[in-house]
Parts: C-alpha cells; structure tokens; sequence
C-alpha cells in the first residue's frame, strides 16, 4: 500500500496555501505557511507565472495532497468518475469523501485524514458490523461506520469527543458519544468545504 512518506509540510509551501495535512499543529504558529511562505528548495522564492498547464496540474496536486492520494490511484478515482453519470469533476469529489480515512475524519474521529488513516490501518473501525482496514475502502449510502469495542477506551478517542461535537457534515448522522456514524446520503457539491476547481482537473486529464 502506496503513501507519501516525506515531510507533509513541504507540501503546503508548495501548493502556497494550508493543506491541513498535520491537523491541530496547522492551527498554531508553528504551521510552515506562517514561519515560510514559500515553495521549497533554493527557488522557492522565485515563483513564476503559471501557464494554462501548470496551473490544471498545481489543482490536480492540490487535491491528491488534500486526501492523501498517490498519482496511479487518482487517476483510477478519475476514470470511476468519468464512466458515473453527472458532472464528472463532482463525481471525482464524491468519489474521494467516500473515502473510509476521509468519512472517520469527518466524523470528528482523527484530527486530520492522515491520522485517520493511521487508525483505520490499525483496526480500529467497522463497517457494517465487519472489521474493515483499508482506507480507500468506499462507503455507500445506508453503511454505518463504528469504532471497534477493543478501541473504545483509547484515550485518542476520548480526546477527540469534544472536538467532534456539532461538526459533522450534513450528509454523515453521527453519534459522538458511541463513536459510531451513518451516512445517510452521498455528499453533494455544496458540502464539501475544500478550495478544489474540480473543473481544471478534468480539463488536464481530457487532453
């Protein structure tokens, strides 16, 4: 199982804005867009004006880096999003908040999707009421999500029940305080929240 494992930070500074890669610590000071505001390596500081093509690959990137997806399994969420009925752009969206990493994320369970990753590898969750340890897994409509009864009492949990409360997208019914989630439709356009053109996507993929 494919992952990027080089400093996340380094990406932020190049898309030039906050990917939200390491959870809380993006919100403090700390945050690499706060302390150096500019693209990595010894031309950082020299951004050039993008053509047509750079700025449809910079939005691909961008939204690989906001779901932690590599290059070859992207571009598979892409081809599903072409052969789906719709606006294929939006599809490909779709396609990647159904992500498992993504929805425990949502769920206010993991303070980012790279931790909620993390989780889901080490067994955390069910689907279902079966025990299921791949993030790319998809969710359908009506698949209930539950953090396992061995994992209950983890402190990460407990932490993160207040964080929780309130922020769940409409399109997840979550119950924080048994840490379990359904969701009850696919999300549309509108609920979600990332600064992804979805439409330079598919113009880059349609040449």
């Amino acid at each position: 199982m494919a992952r990027y494992t080089a400093a996340v930070c380094r990406l932020c500074r190049r898309e030039g804005m906050k990917l939200y890669l390491k959870g809380d610590r993006c919100y403090t000071d700390k945050c690499a867009i706060n302390k150096r505001n500019m693209a990595p390596g010894q031309h950082g500081t020299s951004r050039k004006k993008l053509s047509n093509y750079g700025i449809q690959l910079r939005e691909k990137q961008k939204a690989k880096r906001f779901y932690g997806v590599l290059e070859t399994q992207f571009r598979n969420y892409f081809e599903m999003a072409d052969h789906q009925k719709g606006i294929t752009g939006e599809n490909l969206l779709r396609i990647l908040e159904s992500r498992l990493d993504n929805v425990v994320y949502r769920m206010g369970l993991a303070a980012s999707r790279a931790q909620a990753r993390q989780l889901v590898v080490h067994g955390h969750f069910m689907v279902n009421g079966r025990k299921v340890d791949i993030p790319s897994y998809l969710v359908k409509v009506g698949d209930e999500i539950i953090v396992s009864e061995r994992s209950k009492g983890l402190p990460k949990f407990k932490a993160q029940i207040e964080e929780a409360k309130g922020n769940a997208p409409e399109w997840l019914s979550v119950d924080v305080e048994n840490l379990r989630g359904k969701v009850v439709s696919m999300p549309s356009r509108e609920d979600i929240d990332l600064p992804i053109s979805e439409n330079l996507i598919v113009e880059l993929y349609s040449k």
